[in-house]
Parts: structure tokens; sequence; C-alpha cells
């Protein structure tokens, strides 16, 4: 904003107060301000914020690492969620699962989807082996460093 920026908030404020408003929003050149007030609260708050561009999103993409962690008690690899979401295990509600259980799986190869924020990412198994146990149905949430799959490294085809 320029040096007339305190000027122009007051007089947002009193466009609100005029106009009996609980809240107004204006943003010019990349800076946004917002001024609210509750009824029956105390005095006018306040807030000015840099506009950031938004860069779209692909629809879909791989996540950048998929952790996986050995059992050195069976010597299965657990593939585990990257991220805090909605576990699918095929890529639209119509198509076949990427794997079963007891399928061979390849390193890179597509486990299941993890949908955050309307952004599908495709976790991928680490290892090659055979996939032993799918540790979560569905459609069902997940959290950051849920364990997903079981693989067997040593069953590797």
């Amino acid at each position: 904003m320029t040096g007339g920026s305190t000027k122009q908030i007051q007089e947002l404020i009193d466009l609100l107060r005029r106009n009996n408003l609980t809240e107004l929003e204006f943003e010019r050149q990349g800076v946004r301000i917002r001024v609210r007030h509750e009824l029956g609260a105390r005095p006018f708050s306040t807030s000015v914020q840099e506009s950031v561009p938004i860069t779209p999103q692909q629809p879909m993409h791989s996540a950048s690492v998929t952790p996986s962690v050995s059992d050195p008690g069976t010597g299965f690899v657990t593939v585990t969620s990257p991220i805090v979401g909605t576990f699918y295990r095929s890529p639209s509600p119509d198509a076949d699962p990427y794997v079963e259980e007891g399928d061979s799986v390849k390193k890179g190869q597509v486990l299941c989807i993890v949908e955050a924020m309307k952004l599908m990412n495709e976790i991928e198994s680490e290892v090659d082996g055979r996939l032993v146990k799918i540790l979560v149905e569905n459609t069902k949430s997940v959290e950051y460093g849920q364990a997903l799959f079981l693989i067997d490294p040593k069953a590797a085809s």
C-alpha cells in the first residue's frame, strides 16, 4: 500500500459503520484489506495481506517420496502414507484396484492414491516384492505415517 494506507483503512471502517456491514474486503495491486466487526463486539479489527499468485496444480501427481520401513522381525517393508488424506485403491470408482494381496509389485509401481485437498497423490512401491497385506479399507481416512501396505521384498519375482 502507499503512504495513505492508514487513511484508506479508516475510510473502509467508516464505510462499514455507515452501511451497518459486519465485514468488508478490499483488494488492489496485490494488497488485500479485510475489515470485520462482529455485532456486540469491541472495536474493529483489520488485517492486511499480500496476495500470493496461486499456481494451478496438476489434478494427479506422484508423491515425491513414499516412506517405507522394513520390519526386522518379518523382513516385510511397510509402505506408509506421506500425507493426511483419503485412501483409494483404484484410480476411479469403477476401475480395478491398482494391486491385490498376493500380487507381485515392482519398485515405482503405483499401489494406491491418497487424496488430499482435491489433489490425487499416487503412492508408489519403493521395492520389488510381493504384496502381503493391504492395511487400509478403500475410501478410509489415513494419517501421515500410517501403514498402508506390507510388502515382502524376499518374494520378488
